[in-house]
């Protein structure tokens, strides 16, 4: 079970985007692509099967998901995050400061 998952609101702490905000697209493995963040050119050939032009593009590159915490909506500021375990059996995600539910 990852602390970050898909359409988490994440803070970048540290490097070239610190302090920037913005939406997980996707996770891989132990990287998180940030819809905005970690803009990175790329030169690529044309694909006319996949209606793709040629040229250079800009997309998303891989942040490692040390390097950003979830936000949490409350306080608008980067929180740990941990997990317990419900009287009924489920494991949810918490924030440590404050202890509420990040999926509530």
């Amino acid at each position: 079970m990852n602390r970050i998952r898909k359409g988490d609101r994440v803070v970048v702490i540290t490097g070239k985007n610190k302090g920037q905000t913005g939406e997980v697209l996707r996770v891989a493995e132990d990287r998180v692509f940030v819809s905005g963040l970690n803009l990175v050119k790329r030169h690529t050939k044309p694909n006319p099967q996949a209606n793709q032009a040629g040229g250079i593009i800009e997309r998303e590159a891989s942040i490692h998901n040390s390097n950003v915490q979830l936000v949490n909506p409350a306080t608008g500021k980067g929180e740990r995050v941990g997990y317990k375990v419900l009287e009924d059996g489920r494991k949810v995600r918490v924030f440590r400061k404050s202890g509420e539910m990040v999926d509530a």
